[in-house]
């Protein structure tokens, strides 16, 4: 598919796996490979696996795409909360693989999809916008706002506070934690199991679910590029 998301099919379980670098970062490139397989995904009637490198699912946005100018900076988030936008209403399961830190845009990822498994170890997870002066797009609140217990949202976003995978777990940005060798096996599991359900009831009934998060998203989005602009 492409170098920056490799795509691997097999028995109706589509794996994207993110490649950028150290830190996996997310650049405007990197979003355009995210959304051409998650096209072919479609195409494919997957379930959908996103993963990253060992030790990294991403560290967050391109820092030298959001450093060379405000016109840059706004199309890189606008495009990244379009993408969670999407993935929350991707019409068949998505599960995040997170094979260690998930920082900023990383965090999002886990935010944006149905089901999300971490790996024990020394990880960071979390939205660290505040500790490096970036105040938190709207888009952003939104979505941390919805998956996010009331109480860490208040530590996530408003105090950049940063978890381990097990309280990750209790915060919302994780549903189970794994051995780092047993991440594959089971988001292979996970998959298993949710290409069991009806995928038409399951789309029907995200929408739904998600139908007041993805039009509050809608309107963010618009207000991050009247804000940021």
């Amino acid at each position: 598919m492409s170098e920056l998301i490799s795509y691997h099919l097999e028995d109706g379980i589509a794996t994207l796996t993110l490649s950028n670098g150290k830190v996996n970062a997310i650049s405007p490139d990197v979003i355009t490979a995210f959304n051409a397989a998650l096209d072919q995904a479609v195409t494919d009637r997957a379930v959908v696996i996103i993963t990253g490198q060992p030790g990294i699912l991403s560290g967050g946005y391109d820092l030298k795409v959001m450093t060379t100018g405000p016109k840059e900076a706004v199309a890189l988030v606008t495009s990244g909360s379009t993408l969670a936008r999407r993935l929350l209403s991707h019409p068949f399961p998505v599960i995040v693989a997170c094979p260690g830190h998930a920082v900023a845009k990383g965090a999002f990822l886990l935010l944006s999809a149905d089901y999300r498994i971490g790996v024990e170890g020394p990880f960071s997870i979390g939205l660290n916008e505040v500790q490096i002066g970036m105040t938190m797009h709207h888009a952003g609140i939104e979505i941390a706002r919805d998956r996010l217990s009331k109480a860490a949202l208040q530590r996530s976003v408003v105090n950049g506070e940063m978890f381990n995978p097990q309280t990750a777990v209790v915060a919302g940005f994780l549903d189970a934690v794994v051995a780092a060798d047993e991440l594959q096996g089971a988001a292979l599991a996970a998959a298993r199991q949710l290409k069991k359900i009806n995928m038409t009831a399951h789309k029907n009934t995200k929408l739904k679910v998600r139908k007041a998060l993805l039009e509050a998203l809608d309107n963010a989005i618009i207000q991050d590029q009247e804000h940021l602009g």
